[in-house]
């Protein structure tokens, strides 16, 4: 998968919620619940970053030993197919 700068898409209502963020799509009607790492990759796509880049920001943030390439890319592949992100 490949995203350049990955963004959120428009149309989105986006809540913060204790755990995470709700965000809802009205154009299909879905709702989704993203935990707390998810909510984190899902902000850092402004279109400014790209993989690489969202990848180190969420080691940095989490404090990991290695960078978490195969898990923000499975998310930010996710979040392409479910059109929360161009």
């Amino acid at each position: 998968m490949t995203i350049d700068r990955p963004r959120i898409a428009p149309g989105l209502e986006i809540n913060e919620v204790e755990d995470g963020l709700i965000v809802y799509q009205e154009s299909v009607e879905r709702v989704h619940h993203l935990n707390p790492t998810a909510s984190v990759v899902f902000e850092l796509c402004d279109g400014t970053r790209d993989a690489s880049a969202i990848t180190a920001m969420v080691r940095e943030l989490f404090g990991l030993d290695e960078e978490p390439n195969d898990e923000v890319d499975a998310c930010l592949s996710r979040f392409l197919h479910e059109g929360l992100v161009l």
